[in-house]
């Protein structure tokens, strides 16, 4: 039997200065935003229904770069959330930021309108890989972004690095990784750079290093930031205080997805369905005309794991039918599978991957499908 999990609300902003070559996200060079806020509380709207009369308890506005916004749009937008939305009382909402356009007024305007958590996508400290990847911001551009972030009361940020770059070597990697722990800030996360179809990196592909040497960025690199007191909560998430919008997502809570290109997830307790969503991908279509698409989510026990194990400390047993609203018993055998192959370990009230299973995920994954 399925039961309401909660919500989260998910807003893309879909615009950039330019398009960085290794991003396969729904980004386009900036143009002509008129309409965009409007259209996004419209496209609430027609989503409200989905609440079901919970509160909204994270908010992740993500791009794009949603730090281009200005602070009239940022206010319009949150102006028409709270008409439309109950905020929980320690709601976290979180601002995906460039520190290329970082501006210390602008963003001290984005915490007095409500933004509380920034994500910053700093990707690599040094000027040489920055370069590669397309930024348009440098190292010194990233660390004053940070330090700037804390002196307008961002207290609580996350940066984003990426390893396995090119020409980048583990001493390399470790070095941006200290960088960023001086930095102070709440949350890391990092994560290996991937060659994503339809990217310009697929079409010319930067030369990385060795697989060995990377996954010993990795290795190591997991080490330093646990030695450090960023405990590793999901397959790339190390927090000192973890991520409310993130954790949503792992444990298949449900989510609102509003903006070109959104995705959201959303349980229908009447129906006893797992809906996904999707919005108008091209930005101006979606400003004209808002299209939604809607798929039942039919293998629930399969996309519930998919997510779940990607927690380290894993799920207890009876999220699972609370979220999938399938019995435990359906998958024995797999779990069963999986914990003879060294990937899985469970008893009657915990389920989490092993060492073993966390670095062969996916193998760990398929044996759901």
């Amino acid at each position: 039997m399925l039961e309401l999990p909660p919500l989260a609300l998910y807003i893309h902003y879909p615009w950039c200065v330019k398009k960085c070559p290794y991003c396969d996200f729904n980004s386009h060079e900036l143009s002509d935003s008129q309409g965009y806020i409007n259209a996004l509380l419209d496209d609430l709207d027609d989503d409200l229904s989905y609440v079901q009369g919970r509160s909204i308890h994270s908010i992740f506005i993500g791009g794009g770069t949603p730090s281009l916004m200005s602070e009239k749009d940022l206010s319009q937008l949150f102006d028409g959330l709270r008409s439309r939305l109950n905020f929980d009382n320690e709601i976290e909402i979180t601002l995906e930021a460039n520190p290329g356009t970082f501006e210390v007024e602008k963003f001290s305007a984005f915490r007095n309108i409500g933004v509380n958590r920034l994500s910053i996508g700093v990707q690599s400290f040094n000027n040489e890989h920055l370069e590669s990847l397309g930024r348009i911001h440098s190292a010194d551009n990233a660390i004053y972004a940070c330090e700037q972030a804390k002196q307008v009361g961002f207290d609580n940020f996350n940066i984003d690095l990426m390893y396995g770059l090119q020409n980048q070597t583990i001493d390399g990697c470790l070095s941006d990784l200290e960088r960023a722990i001086k930095l102070n800030p709440t949350h890391i996360s990092f994560y290996q750079l991937t060659i994503e179809p339809n990217t310009l990196f697929a079409k010319f592909p930067p030369i990385l290093p060795k697989a060995d040497d990377i996954w010993s960025m990795g290795e190591q690199g997991i080490s330093l930031l646990t030695q450090q007191g960023f405990e590793r909560y999901e397959v790339s998430a190390f927090g000192r205080i973890p991520s409310k919008h993130n954790l949503n997502y792992w444990e298949f809570g449900d989510y609102i997805g509003i903006g070109a290109g959104a995705h959201g997830k959303i349980t229908s307790i009447i129906n006893q369905t797992i809906i996904r969503t999707l919005k108008s991908k091209s930005p101006k279509d979606y400003i004209q005309k808002r299209n939604k698409t809607i798929e039942v989510i039919e293998n629930t026990s399969f996309e519930f794991m998919l997510n779940a194990l990607r927690l380290k400390n894993g799920f207890e047993v009876e999220l699972f039918s609370k979220r999938s609203g399938v019995p435990i018993n359906n998958i024995c055998d797999q779990l069963a599978s999986a914990k003879d192959l060294g990937l899985l370990e469970y008893s009657d009230s915990l389920i989490r991957p092993t060492t073993k299973g966390f670095n062969f995920l996916n193998n760990l994954q398929e044996l759901f499908l």
